[in-house]
């Protein structure tokens, strides 16, 4: 009898990434890292989930070096000799345990309020001074800091590559700095960065194209993207396929090689007509991998973004309907939050038929890192 789980266990492969299965560690932010730096806990708690046969970690959302890249406080960088040897350690820990480790880096634009270090004068940037339609928030950004923002995505980026990590993931989703350009909500700009469709996705696409040049052709870029605002839920970039075809087709001629496709609930639908969620449209439309994720292995789901509202509990639940999807090619990859945050040894229980053993998940969860 074949394994129904099979499909979940098998490898993956996609330049710097060869992973022993498809599951994948989503990023959460822990602010677990006084003075932006990484420490042994953080090592240690990434380690766990690698020891658990997690077969990819995308770490916590980490900034660029861009002077407001940052909107919380012990968040970790992506920049800074203290903060890069804290990382190289969490590397270092991972492939010793037999993972692969990619970070998520990140600018939050508007979400910056004022008071946040490191330098706390610094407002937020955003394209058009909007957190979102109809309410002001710092700055709207000048060609030159949009030259300066997309240098640091492209030098987090090479630091992560010389520190170790076998990837690298540009958070362009749930309203931070890139996704206020995607939202015509929050971009009102008249130049080529604003306006059209093509033209709000420009700016992601000279993310990621001065990634690529950085980092060369070998190294995977994941490209995380969302709908959904933190700022408004039910807002969209996309209101049919062929819009989204329209937003996608230009990073991938930028250089993105998997897409991660964020959802609340990764069983529903994304457009009508289709049972096909997110991931899975955006995998027809490009023909490239995608992440799946959204409430996998739980019966509710998270309220806002990062960890600053995941205050829900939620039960475990089974992941039939997920197999059943990846069963058909829907997507190859699924990334597991909160399931894989309150429960390091999620996988291997799924694995061995221990559903009874996970842990039910609680806002408990996010006061540690177990």
């Amino acid at each position: 009898m074949n394994n129904p789980l099979g499909v979940l266990f098998s490898s993956f492969s996609n330049k710097s990434l060869n992973l022993s299965n498809r599951v994948v560690m989503a990023p959460m932010t822990r602010t677990f890292s006084p003075g932006y730096i990484p420490g042994p806990e953080v090592a240690a708690y990434y380690r766990r989930r690698a020891e658990a046969g997690v077969g990819l970690i995308i770490t916590e959302g980490t900034t660029v070096p861009h002077k407001a890249a940052n909107g919380y406080e012990r968040v970790p960088a992506m920049h800074g000799e203290d903060a890069l040897a804290g990382w190289k350690h969490v590397v270092d820990e991972v492939h010793a345990a037999g993972g692969q480790i990619i970070p998520q880096i990140w600018h939050v634009g508007a979400v910056r309020r004022a008071g946040i270090g490191p330098d706390k004068e610094v407002p937020g940037y955003s394209p058009s001074g909007l957190f979102k339609p109809g309410k002001e928030a710092g700055v709207a950004m000048s060609k030159d800091d949009i030259n300066d923002v997309i240098d640091a995505f492209a030098q987090a980026a090479l630091n992560a590559k010389k520190a170790g990590f076998d990837g690298v993931e540009i958070h362009g989703a749930h309203g931070y700095l890139i996704d206020q350009f995607f939202w015509e909500g929050t971009n009102q700009r008249d130049d080529e960065y604003g306006g059209s469709l093509t033209n709000r996705v420009r700016f992601g696409v000279d993310i990621v194209k001065a990634v690529r040049a950085t980092v060369g052709e070998d190294f995977s870029i994941v490209f995380r993207f969302s709908q959904w605002k933190q700022q408004d839920y039910e807002a969209r970039l996309a209101q049919t396929p062929e819009e989204l075809e329209q937003f996608l087709t230009p990073l991938v001629e930028a250089g993105v090689d998997i897409f991660h496709a964020s959802t609340r609930r990764f069983w529903e639908p994304e457009f009508a007509g289709s049972d096909l969620n997110l991931a899975g449209w955006t995998k027809k439309l490009t023909d490239k991998p995608t992440i799946t994720v959204g409430s996998v292995g739980l019966d509710g789901d998270f309220v806002g973004d990062g960890n600053f509202d995941m205050r829900n509990p939620a039960n475990p639940t089974g992941i039939d309907k997920l197999i059943e999807r990846m069963n058909n090619n829907e997507f190859d990859l699924v990334a597991v939050g909160r399931a894989l945050l309150v429960d390091p040894e999620w996988l291997k229980k799924v694995q061995h038929n221990q559903l009874d053993e996970i842990k039910p998940y609680t806002k408990d969860a996010l006061m540690t890192l177990s």
